[in-house]
């Protein structure tokens, strides 16, 4: 009886999946090619940096070479002590479109990235905010002008794709950027289905009228991570938000190299999430536990030989309908070599997940410095 019953919910566990990636995620897996209608609207491209020197010289010469008629460049300095702040003043001295911000410590905001972004938005010349980080590079020169493209007179929200770039025989790389990839088709696809719920920081536009008109970060600037996956998921509606995934309009961030640093990532990114709305914890929790329940309910049922035919056709089936959504999204965004080890990187993300929830309970991540 008892196996019967665990039987009935594997099936209702791959129902639950089959509607998340086929209805929800599908929206944006399955949609056609995004096409780009110029738009030369004004903008100002915030970059937050704190210690950040040599990831800036990668970045700045890219920002100063896109093929976009008019725009300008905040810089904020959070307090750095190495070079940053001297880079970004020689840059303002030889620049007319680049603007510096030169942040103190604050004992109320002690080193929140919050206070620095609201410090730089506050000066913004323009009215449409296009952000990205310092350890981040637009994957062409044409960045701004698709990432802008998407904003109208409704459209005050810009979600993009922050991805991570490749490393050559590093399965940890291929963990990275899957979770990345899976992550991405989540929000999109939400944002697609009218529940934009979060976006990256490292890829990521709006309106500087809607932050200040929304009071900006105030009702979670004591939290140090969440500003942006928090703030949007406050402000986003099903009117109001875009998406943008041509690869023009990618950014490329240097991934952890280790375990213990992606693991401790991790952490800061999970610790904000309690504070989303009811609907979006409950719908990610609900698509967290449908993966997991997946995994250990296909492993009891096959150990004890229960129906073991119509559990592998469950199985495969599972398999079959998230392998085809993930890989049309997969190749929207350039991840195809990560779906190779699909079944392995996804059993280790599940347990991964369930270790960072256990040891945030106990222990607080670590932050911005």
């Amino acid at each position: 009886m008892i196996f019967t019953i665990l039987l009935i919910a594997l099936a209702v566990v791959v129902g639950i999946q089959f509607v998340y990636y086929v209805f929800i995620l599908g929206r944006f897996s399955f949609a056609k090619a995004q096409q780009i209608t110029a738009n030369a609207t004004p903008v100002s491209v915030i970059v937050c940096a704190k210690n950040e020197a040599e990831n800036i010289k990668k970045l700045f010469p890219i920002l100063m070479h896109q093929n976009y008629p008019t725009y300008e460049v905040v810089l904020i300095d959070d307090a750095s002590t190495d070079e940053t702040l001297e880079l970004f003043e020689a840059y303002e001295k030889e620049y007319a479109n680049v603007k510096v911000v030169k942040v103190q410590n604050n004992e109320t905001f002690w080193a929140n990235k919050k206070y620095a972004l609201t410090l730089g938005i506050k000066v913004a010349k323009y009215g449409n905010l296009l952000f990205t980080d310092a350890d981040c590079v637009p994957n062409s020169s044409n960045w701004i002008s698709h990432m802008s493209s998407q904003f109208s007179e409704k459209k005050q929200i810009i979600l993009g794709y922050g991805a991570y770039e490749k490393i050559k025989n590093s399965f940890l790389n291929k963990i990275i950027r899957f979770e990345t990839l899976l992550t991405a088709t989540q929000y999109f696809g939400w944002a697609k289905s009218g529940k934009p719920y979060m976006g990256v920081g490292r890829n990521l536009a709006y309106q500087k009228e809607l932050f200040l008109n929304s009071g900006g970060f105030v009702n979670h600037m004591k939290i140090r991570s969440g500003d942006d996956d928090l703030f949007i998921n406050q402000v986003s509606n099903s009117s109001n938000t875009a998406v943008c995934y041509t690869p023009e309009s990618f950014t490329y961030s240097e991934p952890k190299k280790t375990f213990s640093t992606w693991f401790n990532q991790k952490r800061r990114h999970v610790s904000t999430a309690k504070m989303y709305t009811a609907f979006d914890r409950f719908q990610l929790g609900l698509f967290y536990s449908s993966q997991l329940l997946f995994v250990l309910l296909t492993i009891i049922l096959l150990v004890f030989q229960h129906e073991w035919l119509l559990v592998l056709g469950l199985v495969i089936l599972r398999y079959l309908f998230t392998w085809i959504s993930l890989g049309y999204a997969a190749g929207k965004l350039d991840e195809k070599d990560t779906l190779i080890w699909y079944p392995i990187i996804e059993i280790i993300l599940i347990f991964t997940q369930l270790n960072v929830f256990f040891t945030n309970l106990f222990s607080k991540p670590v932050h911005w410095k």
